[in-house]
């Protein structure tokens, strides 16, 4: 079934494997409550060194959570517009579009 493997695909996916890790998850909410910052910024309001959040962005990044731009000598890192918001509504269309398909009668809405 398409639908399935439509719903498999999106829980294999970059997106959700970079939610997985708990520090990315924090690094989500300081970018959203903060807005944009750089490196040395987000890695001051946490326990793990500077060079461990640089990875954890660029995963962010490389998932299309953040966006990263210049900013004099810093590299600003900020939600990339829509994306978090867009890739949970096509995860819940999906989800939808699959249940549809293999449980009819379990829909909730």
């Amino acid at each position: 079934m398409a639908a399935l493997a439509e719903l498999e695909a999106t829980l294999d996916s970059e997106f959700l494997r970079a939610l997985a890790e708990p520090v990315r998850v924090r690094i989500l909410k300081i970018l959203l409550l903060q807005g944009p910052q750089d490196v040395g910024a987000i890695a001051a309001q946490l326990p793990q060194e500077r060079s461990v959040i640089s990875r954890h962005l660029k995963t962010m990044k490389d998932a299309g959570l953040v966006d990263v731009r210049p900013d004099g000598r810093n590299r600003l890192y900020a939600l990339t517009p829509g994306g978090f918001l867009g890739r949970l509504e096509d995860i819940l269309d999906t989800t939808r579009r699959c249940v549809a398909v293999c449980c009819p009668n379990n829909q909730s809405r």
